[in-house]
């Protein structure tokens, strides 16, 4: 039998907490206030609300008790008329009754029996939650399955497991185990070959979730009273993601006959609104949508938040046109060659994480790779815990090394031969030595050097029979972790992915090209994060094949976005 010992919360421990909420990044509290997508009526953000404060509730010394939080949390801005079934006088408010059946849940308590006669026995609880008599059990029936509507009846369900998670993940001893696997079929049934079916029912049902809460993060703050619905501009952004190099214009028209909304954004007002985003506020936007989709996904047992994250730079497609006087913008491409191009980099969860996007950022001529890696792993330890950064040879800087080890994680970086390095490849080829390693200093400057290891690794079937045969990379984590590396493929592959994506322009405007490389890094992560909960929800368990396509989960979310 659970017992649950309330130490009751107080004033300044409540304080302690919403001050921590204010301060925090990528997060607002009430959720209905950071965008026009949400109101005080929608249940999306009262869950979202639920688990942004629950995660800071319960790290707190004097908050041990998942009842308590129930009885405490504030309800005072939530409208529930709309998602209340009776419109006659009735004896009990609906927050009452939320909070009364969201303690059902927490207990797992099956029947409303039990729920009646926990309440006679703690008189405290059921003063807390607002009774002033305790409510009969067929009086409680009626509420929950004919006056409750079913999607409060969902989000009281949901809510009760993220503050079990969110209070076991603290330390917090809970009156149930939580189902770390979310459920969004209507059946207890398990496929354990599910059919392409059964994978595109249960991925409609997740994109349609994960879209009403991701989406809202983005705002185009038109004003009041703007006919167009908000939530048709990312509509027509996701799809002018469906089609290949579909252009804003062009994609607007056809877009016109394909969505089922009375009114859509014409081209050249969606590209309008987006020009005016700056640069700074389409980050901050992508990494509170990033932050929400974390949260989704860190309630199953197979998303941890920490691990190993790759940072590299990708390019558009050359430019050919005339950058006069975007010098700074359109700059070259990473091969040193003769084109120029635009360049984005980004900071990507990889090895056994689902690869999210976690950061993307525009690169500028005369930015040093030492700020670029600094601002991505920033935003990075923001979101997740960072054991290990990968990176390509383009950030074999000493400075780059010498700040990831001041920070704290490990890093392996393949190194750029010179010289004393090819003299080293020769000679173990006439070793005929497969591996090896050697410490090195590497000056900083002012007397000051980086202490790294170089490993020595021949290729595999390598065409070269000379020193080319060799790869060499620099390590502070030794050799063991240099298996690690060939986890940076997926990003590769993941860029891929992301230009698919991309809607077509042929403008110069840095702040439009950047936001269509953001939202399509936003689409890829959406994308990997829906198959991951298809995958757990049919499976229990996470490969990295997809089980759901890209194609799949872009028309799902263009079904999907319209949620006004």
């Amino acid at each position: 039998m659970f017992w649950n010992h309330v130490v009751v919360p107080t004033r300044e421990s409540r304080r302690s907490v919403f001050r921590r909420i204010a301060h925090r990044q990528h997060v607002d509290w009430p959720a209905y206030e950071s965008t026009p997508l949400y109101g005080q009526s929608s249940l999306t953000a009262l869950t979202e609300d639920f688990r942004t404060v629950s995660g800071i509730w319960f790290e707190h010394n004097a908050h041990d008790s998942v009842e308590g939080f129930v009885c405490q949390y504030p309800l005072s801005y939530v409208e529930f008329n709309s998602h209340d079934q009776y419109s006659g006088p009735t004896r009990y408010e609906m927050p009452q009754l939320f909070r009364a059946f969201l303690l059902k849940e927490v207990y797992g308590w099956d029947h409303e029996t039990a729920l009646v006669d926990y309440l006679r026995q703690h008189s405290g609880t059921r003063r807390s939650l607002g009774f002033d008599s305790v409510p009969d059990q067929s009086t409680l029936w009626r509420s929950w399955n004919k006056r409750f509507s079913a999607n409060l009846r969902e989000t009281v369900e949901r809510t009760a497991r993220t503050l079990l998670i969110n209070a076991q993940n603290a330390g917090v001893a809970v009156p149930r185990d939580p189902d770390r696997k979310l459920q969004y079929r209507n059946d207890e049934s398990k496929a354990t070959d599910p059919d392409d079916q059964t994978v595109l029912e249960d991925a409609a049902k997740i994109s349609d979730h994960v879209s009403r809460v991701v989406f809202p993060a983005f705002s185009l703050d038109r004003g009041e009273g703007c006919e167009i619905h908000e939530n048709a501009y990312w509509d027509l952004q996701t799809y002018l993601g469906l089609r290949e190099r579909l252009a804003a214009n062009e994609g607007a028209r056809s877009f016109v006959y394909e969505s089922t909304r009375d009114r859509t954004p014409l081209g050249h007002a969606h590209r309008e609104h987006i020009r005016d985003l700056s640069i700074e506020q389409v980050r901050a936007m992508y990494r509170q949508a990033i932050n929400r989709l974390l949260a989704e996904v860190a309630e199953t047992e197979q998303f941890f938040r920490a691990g190993i994250v790759a940072i590299d730079i990708t390019e558009a497609d050359p430019f050919t046109g005339d950058r006069t006087g975007y010098e700074d913008e359109i700059i070259g491409t990473k091969e040193k060659t003769d084109e120029y191009a635009y360049q984005w980099a980004t900071v990507q969860l990889v090895g056994n994480a689902v690869p999210i996007v976690l950061d993307a950022r525009p690169v500028r001529k005369g930015e040093t790779r030492l700020e670029i890696v600094e601002d991505l792993l920033d935003s990075a330890e923001d979101l997740v815990h960072v054991d290990n950064v990968l990176m390509d040879r383009e950030f074999d800087s000493q400075h780059v090394l010498e700040m990831l080890s001041q920070r704290g994680p490990s890093y392996v970086v393949p190194k750029r031969m010179q010289t004393s390095e090819k003299a080293q490849a020769k000679r173990l080829v006439e070793r005929g030595m497969g591996r090896y390693e050697t410490d090195r200093k590497l000056h900083l400057g002012k007397n000051e050097w980086h202490e790294t290891t170089l490993i020595y690794r021949r290729k595999e079937d390598s065409e070269h029979d000379d020193y080319r045969q060799y790869s060499v990379f620099m390590t502070n984590c030794g050799s063991g972790h240099l298996t690690e590396y060939g986890y940076r493929w997926e990003i590769e592959s993941g860029y891929r992915s992301i230009k698919r994506f991309m809607a077509a322009t042929t403008s110069k405007d840095f702040g439009l090209r950047f936001f269509y490389f953001a939202f399509a890094c936003l689409l890829y992560s959406i994308w990997r994060a829906v198959d991951l909960l298809v995958q757990v929800a049919l499976t229990s368990e996470y490969g990295h094949s997809p089980m759901v396509t890209a194609d799949n989960t872009l028309t799902l979310l263009k079904k999907e976005t319209g949620i006004g």
